[in-house]
């Protein structure tokens, strides 16, 4: 405990004796008005237009009042006012993720943490052997394969072995299902099944099915029901949120019946996260709920609807076929989960009804069938001014460029090539793996660029998101595309002021400036000075939500 929280009759002496100092006397002008709290003597990045450094900032009723030197904040101290010392901690805007589905977890069989082939085998024999006959064995989404030592994935007849007669099911990420075999009998999925469109059920060089199954092919199998999430879950979520320093998330694909849980904690004054909000639904069952675009405040609001033109990893809409084998001897060229004739009239539809897209595409080819969509939506109705996004394009074409600027589109990137990086060089060589999110080139380009992680896809931590696109390091993979690096304040910016950008919020968050929101994060190094191999390290030593103190690091103070 800091002493200005365990000594009050201190921090009013001293705060008095500041307020007189510095509003007493003629010569100082008027009095300067007083503060809630004062936060002095830190490196406090702004992230305002030039890219101020100040020391010191004041808040006064849940916003920033004043940004400054020390000397010149502490005029801002009256009788109640709580003085914080930082002792030098660095200070930065509230971190933002553009393209959050979950923190992971949840009531399914965890295997996040495991680290190879054997200890994922062990999670799932220790849930067979507590498993009653019949059951699905089901995981949890959040985990990808080159996370494990062997940097591959498990085939049917391993699961097999790992629990002998149960039906098992592991989910990875929003785009693959992988079985064992006796889940392929329960659901009578064999070499000689028909493929949906839009999905794939692979197969080995000797004509085996793997187990997987991807995209629309997922459909397929039923999973038995997860319950849905409570109100209590989204409160103890934002907990795990506000640990990283999280406090603005852009939820991409979410139901009404979510959005009003995160309506609810805020007018319980419970929320410490604030939420932008894309549905999947259409304009008619939305308008039926009676939600409308732009609907909400500072702490939910509306920002679109979501759509997708391609798969993931596995299944990137790509113009050239993947590499070998993935690519089949030149014909495999990833997954088109939507015609383009059906796209077109989605999002023509729902720009005639006063809604705003965010469509998923991986592949450059993806890419191509939504700048067509858009330019069609655009023609029927101007979408230039509504801020319609890409979401990921992992790999994009100098030729893409000038349709997107002309659409005037935002685009929001992840660190998807953090985790994922070799995996990615053997699907689609090294080459093109390299320039996965390329944020750097998006940016010359004058494109308005965020950042985000995709968890639970991708691990929920921020500081891994500015890590990655500073150094372009991956875990596995080594430094990945050094030419898309970006410098250490625009990565900043990513997760800051281009996230208030993409959510047209920049009026209320995104830097630290008088009459904005006072969300901020005391970090437990200087992120602008300390090596950059550091910076994989970093973390939020406490954050704050409109000047309330929503998280604490358990070890370290300031």
């Amino acid at each position: 405990m800091k002493a200005w929280e365990s000594n009050p009759k201190t921090l009013l002496a001293v705060a008095a004796t500041l307020a007189l100092a510095g509003c007493g006397g003629s010569d100082d002008g008027p009095p300067a008005p007083v503060a809630d709290l004062v936060f002095v003597n830190g490196k406090v990045l702004t992230v305002d237009g030039a890219s101020s450094v100040a020391q010191a900032f004041a808040i006064k009723d849940g916003k920033f009042l004043a940004v400054g030197s020390t000397d010149a904040i502490r005029r801002n101290a009256g009788p109640n006012t709580q003085v914080v010392d930082l002792k030098g901690r660095t200070v930065i805007p509230a971190l933002s993720d553009n393209h959050f589905h979950s923190a992971g977890g949840g009531p399914n069989i965890d295997i996040s943490k495991t680290r190879s082939l054997a200890e994922l085998f062990a999670k799932l024999s220790e849930a067979a052997a507590k498993a009653a006959p019949g059951s699905i064995l089901v995981s949890n989404s959040d985990w990808h394969e080159a996370q494990l030592k062997e940097q591959r994935l498990p085939t049917a007849a391993e699961l097999e072995a790992a629990a002998p007669g149960y039906a098992t099911v592991l989910v990875r990420g929003g785009h693959s299902y992988f079985l064992s075999t006796t889940s392929l009998a329960k659901w009578n999925i064999t070499p000689a099944t028909a493929v949906p469109a839009g999905g794939a059920i692979p197969k080995d060089a000797a004509g085996r099915l793997t187990g997987e199954l991807v995209d629309t092919a997922r459909r397929l199998i039923t999973l038995p029901a997860t319950p849905a999430a409570t109100i209590e879950d989204v409160a103890a979520e934002q907990k795990v949120l506000n640990s990283y320093g999280l406090v603005n998330v852009r939820v991409p694909g979410t139901s009404v019946a979510v959005y009003k849980q995160y309506q609810q904690l805020a007018a319980d004054k419970r929320s410490s996260v604030r939420y932008s909000v894309l549905f999947r639904g259409t304009p008619q069952s939305l308008a039926e709920a009676g939600v409308k675009q732009n609907d909400g405040d500072e702490w939910a609001r509306v920002w679109g609807i979501k759509l997708a033109v391609d798969g993931g990893f596995e299944g990137g809409l790509m113009t050239k076929p993947y590499a070998e084998p993935m690519g089949q001897n030149g014909t495999y060229y990833g997954l088109q989960t939507v015609t383009q004739t059906a796209f077109n009239e989605q999002v023509i539809a729902l720009n005639r009804a006063g809604w705003r897209a965010a469509t998923h595409a991986v592949g450059d080819a993806a890419v191509d069938q939504v700048l067509q969509g858009y330019q069609q939506a655009n023609a029927d109705k101007d979408i230039r001014q509504a801020g319609w996004t890409i979401e990921h394009a992992f790999i994009t074409r100098s030729d893409q460029y000038p349709a997107m600027k002309a659409l005037n589109l935002r685009m929001s990137l992840q660190d998807h090539l953090y985790l994922v990086a070799p995996v990615l060089k053997n699907y689609w060589g090294e080459e093109r793996a390299s320039q996965v999110s390329p944020a750097k080139t998006l940016l010359d380009q004058g494109l308005q660029v965020s950042g985000g992680t995709d968890a639970s896809v991708i691990p929920l931590n921020p500081f891994w998101v500015m890590y990655h696109f500073i150094t372009r390091d991956s875990i596995t993979g080594g430094v990945v595309g050094v030419n898309q690096a970006v410098s250490r304040d625009t990565a900043l910016r990513m997760l800051t002021i281009n996230y208030a950008q993409l959510t047209d919020e920049t009026a209320i968050k995104g830097s630290i400036e008088p009459n904005k929101l006072g969300d901020f994060v005391v970090l437990s190094g200087d992120f602008m000075a300390m090596p950059a191999a550091e910076l994989e390290d970093l973390k939020a030593v406490a954050t704050f939500v409109g000047g309330k103190k929503v998280y604490q690091d358990p070890v370290l103070t300031f």
